[in-house]
């Protein structure tokens, strides 16, 4: 396969984003395409990606209408012979979509969109990419319902590497790093510390776990704004002996490994990543019946999910799945069927390349 990519990237941080970039670049090349990414100078992204082999080109992006990076662009894409552009955030997508339609090679730009929030203007999407690529199914729809054509939409899942998730090959030692012993249930959760991730709404429904199950640990992974509130929040709640913020850890197959039950009543999800993560350790789940969430956790099948915003129910299903560890089991190993069949670097990579060549050859 001759295709070359060249991947966008103004955001200058790393998240959920950023990674499937980076693995679809891995993906991609592993298949055959040269890829390329385009990001800014000292940006995380750019040091994973030299780490990871992939070759990178970096040049600041401070602005929508940056005319030297617009300038540089096109400059890169005939020095590359770049045959399709995949922009992912607002700044790039400006920047690369201009530079591909001033482009003599006019290759195919395309935009992904990663997000479930609301977007601020269509411009982009209608006008600066020939196709737009969305994670999930929801995310898709609410491009279609905002005007973005029909035809030019395309949701290709985010997925994971499974050699990395793998319940078979990881040892989760958690327990014995808090001092806990194996029969002390373990609730994780592992998202940003942002007020749209819900760690609020659990902290609330805790205590209603601890009323019945007064042993419960809860550890939230991840870092982030809400750090400080969520410390009051905790001491409010005087929960103290019963959560512990981890914060950011790169040893998350093994904290998954570890737990006993994963949960997060997310606000909002555009597809829910680390529902994905969990589930290919073969962990049951909860989530909010929200957005992509839905498409992630199957009712009953791998997991539960609640009414937003709703406590009470939240306690109610964590309740139930720590006292039937059968059918949590159970819930696991249905969820790590759905990770196999669905949400495979692989399988998104080969969805990527597919929607590139189907999209040339209309």
């Amino acid at each position: 396969m001759s295709i070359k990519i060249l991947h966008t990237e103004s955001s200058p941080g790393w998240g959920g984003q950023e990674n499937r970039i980076l693995n679809e670049a891995l993906g991609v090349k592993k298949l055959g395409g040269s890829v390329y990414i385009l990001c800014q100078p000292e940006s995380i992204l750019s040091k994973k990606a030299k780490q990871s082999d992939i070759e990178v080109f970096t040049f600041p992006m401070r602005k929508s209408y940056d005319i030297k990076a617009i300038y540089y662009t096109m400059k890169l894409i005939k020095k590359l012979d770049i045959d399709v552009i995949n922009t992912h955030s607002g700044k790039d997508s400006y920047i690369a979509g201009i530079a591909g339609k001033l482009s003599k090679k006019h290759p195919l730009v395309v935009r992904t969109r990663h997000l479930a929030l609301p977007i601020t203007s269509t411009f982009s999407y209608k006008y600066l990419s020939d196709i737009v690529v969305t994670v999930s199914e929801y995310v898709k729809k609410y491009l279609i319902h905002k005007g973005i054509p029909e035809e030019k939409v395309f949701a290709v899942p985010t997925g994971i590497d499974l050699n990395i998730f793998n319940p078979e090959e990881v040892k989760g030692n958690l327990k014995n790093e808090l001092g806990l012993s194996n029969d002390i249930p373990l609730v994780g959760t592992i998202a940003v510390l942002r007020k749209k991730k819900g760690h609020h709404i659990l902290i609330e429904a805790i205590p209603h776990v601890l009323k019945r199950i007064p042993e419960t640990v809860f550890v939230f992974v991840g870092d982030g704004p809400q750090r400080k509130n969520i410390e009051e929040k905790i001491k409010e709640y005087k929960l103290k002996n019963n959560v512990i913020l981890l914060g950011h850890r790169d040893d998350v197959p093994q904290i998954l490994k570890s737990i006993d039950l994963f949960v997060l009543p997310t606000l909002q999800e555009a597809l829910g990543t680390s529902f994905i993560e969990a589930m290919a350790m073969e962990k049951a789940v909860i989530g909010s019946d929200v957005d992509g969430v839905r498409e992630v956790i199957d009712e009953g099948v791998n997991g539960y999910l609640v009414p937003s915003e709703d406590s009470v129910a939240l306690a109610k299903r964590i309740i139930e799945l720590l006292n039937d560890r059968k059918k949590a089991k159970e819930f696991g190993i249905q969820g790590r069927k759905k990770v196999e069949n669905k949400y495979t670097i692989e399988k998104m990579c080969r969805g990527m390349i597919e929607v590139y060549l189907k999209y040339q050859q209309i």
